[in-house]
């Protein structure tokens, strides 16, 4: 069986979405395995370093042509390779940690025209486990991975290999579909994000229970309320935009984000949620300007690959929209987190359709009790806490990697998102990638013995102390 693993280093390392779908390749009996990393050459240290920790040949995709490629070009740029590479399987990390949106793996299937897995959690050679459920696995195909295997230290033992450099010659792509002139979307401007930060109330440590249930029962008003979309500073000043001009029409992928269509366009036109080529035909029959869904898991599974389909842009998981107008022409403007949410990037599509996943903040009923580093020795206790509040339990991804808690139950940027009507966060530090997935909850407490412990910039109730 060949395998070829896509993988992209960031910040000096290999993703760790992508480790950790190297690490299920290592683990199969019998495969051959092709690491396949797109980048600039300064990466070939790194990759020499990732040789010792198993038996793989590994490729770098590297030529200038590909410099400012976004996730569609990346895509294209890949998918020559893998094509020539005939792999059985193709597996790639869920997302990366700088870019976060997840799109490059269903891209990639589609480009490729093999079937499309995503959210492996547990690998089988002819099943595995998703975060839908079970799933068959036929040959070929391609599969995106959560974060579930930590990826093997590197050995002394195992000799350094030399890699292999590809440039474009190599995979004959298409310059005019590489790089940023094939790269339908563009970062017009960057700026540090203030989103979700709150007025911290504090109180003694025998009223949280009290409050716990005087804030289920809503006898507590909640003192931060969560709007549609948060205004950021680069276009606060001109927020009337949303409403004093409009599209004529904007059409949605399901009705989720109906309201958000509604808000800076004249007509909303819904269209059923089917398949991604049945999406996809839809669109070019009616040609809409421009295409919204929910930032749910099934659109950031299936809004990739119509992209892929269309050859149009694909902006993910927008916090804001906003329309400005030069002339008689209009255009949209969408903002979305990046760098796990300490930044905000503007961006802009020159494609048609427009494709935005939208974040809607939808709270949730009942309290979650999010548990952190500092409750790794009383982890017992906080689920005894959280049982008697017919509470869910989730954890940071301090606390999954020292083992304390599972990985189905992390909530984080390399986990899942949650948005209750209570977030009580045990022992928290307040990373931004976590805080990223909770900041839409009602009411946030935090119960950290650190007065300066980030999360109390970012909760309405703070409980100094240990849990």
């Amino acid at each position: 069986m060949n395998i070829v693993v896509c993988v992209k280093i960031v910040q000096g390392e290999i993703n760790p979405f992508d480790g950790a779908a190297l690490e299920a390749a290592l683990r199969l009996d019998a495969a051959q395995t092709t690491v396949l990393c797109m980048g600039p050459k300064n990466v070939v240290p790194v990759l020499k370093t990732l040789t010792r920790t198993g038996d793989f040949r590994t490729i770098l995709l590297s030529d200038d042509l590909y410099a400012g490629s976004d996730t569609l070009a990346t895509s294209y740029a890949l998918s020559r390779a893998v094509r020539k590479l005939e792999a059985d399987l193709v597996f790639c990390g869920r997302q990366t940690i700088d870019g976060e949106t997840a799109q490059v793996g269903p891209c990639l299937a589609t480009m490729l025209g093999i079937p499309f897995i995503g959210n492996v959690m547990r690998f089988g050679q002819e099943e595995c486990v998703t975060r839908n459920g079970k799933e068959r696995v036929s040959l070929p195909s391609l599969l995106t991975f959560e974060r579930i295997h930590p990826l093997r230290f590197p050995s002394l033992n195992i000799p350094l290999r030399d890699l292999e450099i590809w440039d474009n010659n190599m995979v004959g792509a298409d310059p005019k579909r590489c790089g940023l002139a094939g790269s339908p979307t563009r970062v017009m401007e960057t700026f540090e994000s203030e989103s979700g930060r709150r007025n911290c109330r504090f109180i003694e440590r025998k009223k949280l229970e009290p409050l716990l249930e005087e804030l289920l029962r809503g006898t507590v008003i909640a003192l931060c309320s969560i709007p549609a979309f948060v205004a950021y500073p680069a276009f606060a000043a001109h927020s009337d935009f949303a409403t004093k001009i409009k599209f004529a029409e904007i059409h949605t992928v399901g009705d989720e984000v109906y309201e958000q269509a509604a808000a800076i366009a004249e007509n909303v036109v819904v269209l059923p949620k089917t398949t991604a080529e049945g999406i996809a035909e839809t669109v070019r029959k009616n040609r809409p300007e421009i295409l919204l869904w929910n930032a749910d898991l099934w659109a950031r599974n299936t809004a990739p690959q119509v992209a892929a389909l269309l050859e149009t842009g694909l902006c993910a998981d927008c916090t804001a929209l906003q329309v400005s107008q030069n002339g008689n022409e209009k255009t949209l403007d969408m903002f979305r987190p990046a760098l796990g949410g300490n930044v905000i990037a503007r961006i802009r599509c020159r494609t048609r359709p427009v494709m935005a996943t939208v974040r809607v903040p939808q709270v949730g009923g009942g309290l979650i009790v999010g548990c952190g580093r500092g409750v790794a020795d009383c982890y017992e206790k906080a689920r005894r806490l959280a049982e008697n509040f017919g509470a869910e339990i989730c954890a940071s991804r301090g606390l999954v990697d020292r083992n304390v808690a599972p990985y189905e139950i992390q909530v984080g940027l390399t986990g899942k998102h949650v948005s209750p009507d209570v977030y009580l966060a045990l022992g928290i530090s307040g990373s931004v990638q976590h805080l990223c997935a909770v900041e839409t909850a009602r009411t946030i407490i935090a119960v950290n013995p650190d007065r300066h412990a980030r999360i109390f910039d970012y909760a309405d109730y703070g409980i100094i102390d240990k849990f």
